[in-house]
């Protein structure tokens, strides 16, 4: 395998509402340090990738909107790989235009595309992984996801059915489920052959490509119509994206792709999708609080995650399992069980005109 043909790409276009008061529109939860390490997200991500990818070959497509946002945060990553979508399609639109434009750099392009906000505590072994993904990518036509080894019957993550393949380190992949009930997970658990999907993949300019035109050939045709890496490319861009399908590339593509394989990884991954998976991830004091204050005083109070900005001084007393984020401009106090409606909070503030400018 040669390596210069190895490129990354970093999705870091969403809003992560659920992440409010912390996460707000002008400033996701993938530019903020969400779990208090001194880098945030995105330069996480981009570290751990670039022990095995150079920085000029890493591409980060994120919404237009937070594009300076990420030139600011990746100084490494040269200024014309940051790419700006003039709106959100979903995962299918931009892994295509992404591919469009590498390949016509490199036509021999090996891709891996990563979110920009997850947690990966065993870097190690997510560059072993990785590194086995494109040397199976650039010798086969093969779109590869990397599968997590499941903990526990989570019902908020998508779950890969694989075809066990004598003593490989990689099986075809059967079945996509998208977010089962609490009883199918459980039953998927049991089964021993079914892992979390981390939307982490891995494939060729060319099998990609090749997928499109099986599987989505009007997006193909549609980001096929623009100039790669001229003058006019963001003309182009601008004029189609409006007009293309709103689909992700799992719904588009790998749910119906033959070549789908699996590479199971235990790689001590979480998508930090909410406060809870922050909570879990954070280091806790004695009475099993998150917190990431000198200044705060705790009484009486168990299992919360507090956030409170600006160096305040607060005192908690008598509260347990709760999120408490107080930020310049709003503050929540929610327990950790309803962490899932934070985003109906969010729509609600927005409705009763009680919080626009907060967002």
């Amino acid at each position: 395998m040669n390596k210069s043909n190895n490129y990354c790409v970093i999705m870091a276009g969403g809003i992560g509402s659920r992440f409010w008061p912390m996460s707000t529109q002008k400033f996701p939860k993938q530019f903020q340090d969400i779990l208090g390490t001194g880098r945030t997200m995105v330069q996480q991500t981009f570290d751990r990738i670039s022990k095995t990818i150079p920085p000029e070959n890493i591409f980060v497509i994120t919404n237009k909107e937070y594009a300076n946002l990420t030139k600011t945060q990746l100084p490494e990553i040269p200024e014309e790989n940051i790419v700006g979508e003039p709106v959100m399609k979903n995962t299918a639109a931009c892994n295509i235009y992404m591919a469009y434009k590498i390949m016509a750099k490199n036509p021999d392009a090996n891709l891996v595309i990563l979110p920009a906000d997850h947690l990966i505590l065993k870097e190690d072994r997510f560059l072993e992984k990785i590194n086995l993904g494109l040397d199976l990518a650039s010798k086969h036509d093969v779109l590869i996801t990397l599968g997590i080894t499941p903990t526990r019957p989570d019902t908020g993550y998508g779950y890969i059915q694989f075809i066990e393949e004598n003593g490989n380190a990689y099986h075809k992949v059967k079945t996509f489920t998208e977010k089962p009930n609490a009883d199918i997970a459980k039953s998927f658990i049991e089964s021993g052959d079914f892992l979390w999907n981390a939307g982490i993949f891995i494939w060729s300019v060319k099998s990609i490509y090749k997928a499109f035109e099986k599987y989505l050939p009007e997006m193909l045709n549609q980001f096929g119509s623009c100039e790669y890496n001229s003058g006019n490319e963001e003309h182009c861009i601008e004029k189609i994206y409006p007009t293309v399908t709103k689909i992700s590339i799992d719904n588009g593509i790998l749910e119906k792709a033959q070549n789908v394989y699996v590479i199971p990884a235990d790689l001590g991954w979480s998508d930090l999708g909410t406060w809870t998976s922050v909570y879990e991830n954070t280091e806790k004091d004695a009475d099993k609080n998150a917190v990431k204050s000198k200044y705060i005083l705790t009484y009486n109070s168990k299992g919360n995650i507090i956030r409170i900005k600006n160096n305040k001084a607060a005192i908690i007393d008598g509260l347990e399992n709760y999120i408490i984020v107080d930020t310049d401009k709003a503050l929540l106090i929610c327990p950790k069980n309803n962490d899932q409606l934070i985003k109906n909070y969010i729509n609600n503030l927005k409705t009763e005109k009680k919080g626009d400018k907060f967002m």
